[in-house]
C-alpha cells in the first residue's frame, strides 16, 4: 500500500511538472495495478501460509498430548511390574 500511495504521488507531481508523457503515466498506471495484484495475491498466500501454520500447531499438539499419555501408560507398567510381588 505504501508503494501505490509513493507511485501516485510521483504521478501526480509528474504531471504537473509536465514531465511525463501520457505513454509514461499509463505504463505508471499499468506498473501500480500490477503491483496491487502481486500484493493482493501476496496477502492470500500469507493467509493461506496462516491457516496451515494453525492446522499444524493444532495436529503437534494433540501428537504431544498422545505422546505423553502413552508415556504415563508405560511409566505406570513399568512401575506396577517392578513392584514386589506378594505370593
Amino acid at each position: 500500500m505504501k508503494h501505490t500511495i509513493k507511485l501516485f504521488t510521483l504521478l501526480f507531481f509528474a504531471s504537473l511538472a509536465g514531465c511525463a508523457s501520457n505513454s509514461d503515466i499509463d505504463a505508471l498506471r499499468a506498473d501500480v495495478q500490477q503491483a496491487n495484484a502481486n500484493a493482493s495475491k501476496a496477502l492470500q498466500t500469507a493467509n493461506a501460509a496462516k491457516v496451515e501454520a494453525r492446522n499444524a500447531s493444532e495436529t503437534a499438539q494433540e501428537a504431544k498430548a498422545t505422546a505423553d499419555t502413552t508415556e504415563n501408560k508405560i511409566e505406570y507398567l513399568i512401575k506396577k511390574n517392578q513392584a514386589p510381588k506378594h505370593k
